[in-house]
């Protein structure tokens, strides 16, 4: 579904990707980990097409994205939505306003009705029904995140991509938000990418695991397989992980 090949990025004097290859498959929910600050969310950027690559190029379901001009980039990216760590809420809006947002934008055609009729399902999907009228201000960390996944979902996008989907939330709402991105996965039946260093959460979602490290995709399989290769620096990034090793021993088999 997405093939990123050789690709760079650099801001300043900083090389942040240093020729970067994945290939992500039609259904699947690929987790890239890795260190803070070592690009996961850059690469992101560069697959939803908020920036483009320096170097290499990107395909999207057969469509090489990273060739084609602004105005003919959107309707090759149109199937995809990006989960934002800080959620991106528009703070003047209420939750119903928010939701509702890119279907005014981007679907004129759609009555009022039906418009509202779909912001009430992708609510109800995330748990959120009845908050319509409710401001970002008055939601909590866990329920801004659903927000914004209903967002994302109400338009039903073929890819979505999760960047940080736990950073800052208790165990607990972390555990509800896994489950809602297996929801999601299985509802739209949507390829997705979720980049997050929280190992208890990739062991949640994922059905392959990659491992981010220095500008490129170090290490990449299976989740059963994942815990079996022997890196330092992936067992460096184990050692140091908030997670039982019993959680991950049982993945070792």
């Amino acid at each position: 579904m997405i093939h990123v090949s050789n690709v760079w990025k650099k801001y300043g004097k900083l090389q942040v990707l240093k020729g970067l290859n994945l290939d992500i498959f039609d259904g699947e929910t690929l987790v890239i980990l890795g260190r803070s600050g070592v690009g996961k969310s850059v690469l992101l950027k560069q697959i939803i097409g908020l920036e483009s690559p320096d170097q290499g190029h990107i395909e999207v379901d057969g469509t090489k994205v990273t060739d084609l001009r602004a105005h003919s980039r959107r309707p090759g990216l149109k199937p995809m939505g990006m989960l934002f760590q800080g959620s991106a809420l528009f703070d003047s809006m209420d939750v119903g306003e928010n939701t509702a947002f890119y279907l005014r934008q981007h679907f004129p055609k759609l009555s009022e009705s039906e418009i509202r009729d779909r912001v009430e399902q992708a609510l109800l999907m995330v748990g959120l029904e009845g908050t319509e009228k409710k401001l970002p201000s008055e939601l909590s960390g866990g329920m801004r995140k659903r927000a914004a996944l209903a967002r994302l979902i109400v338009y039903r996008p073929q890819i979505i991509l999760y960047d940080e989907p736990t950073t800052g939330l208790d165990p607990i709402t972390s555990m509800q938000i896994n489950d809602l991105i297996n929801q999601t996965k299985e509802e739209l039946k949507a390829t997705s990418i979720v980049v997050t260093h929280d190992i208890r959460s990739a062991l949640e979602v994922g059905d392959r695991l990659a491992f981010h490290s220095d500008g490129t995709i170090a290490q990449i399989a299976k989740k059963s397989d994942f815990f079996k290769i022997d890196d330092e620096q992936l067992h460096e990034f184990f050692n140091n992980a908030v997670i039982d090793k019993d959680e991950i021993k049982k993945y070792k088999g």
